[in-house]
């Protein structure tokens, strides 16, 4: 994970922003993805990959905010 340290707050945060909220309209992906996931549509390889795509870089914001104030010394 000493990777994912190395990558600064400020450009995982803009990448994050950006891949979760593309395109902006009608409606962002993740947000359409994660609907089709809590209806139990979410079959084809093309969505699941979407959902990766445009959530990886929120869920690596998350995990490096927690391994952040964890290991603060």
């Amino acid at each position: 994970m000493k990777w994912l340290d190395k990558i600064p707050f400020p450009t995982l945060i803009i990448i994050a922003i950006l891949l979760g909220l593309a395109p902006f309209s009608p409606q962002p992906h993740l947000v359409e993805k994660l609907q089709m996931l809590f209806d139990g549509t979410l079959s084809k390889p093309i969505d699941i990959f979407d959902l990766l795509l445009h959530g990886g870089p929120l869920v690596l914001l998350v995990i490096k905010t927690v391994r952040y104030f964890r290991f603060k010394n």
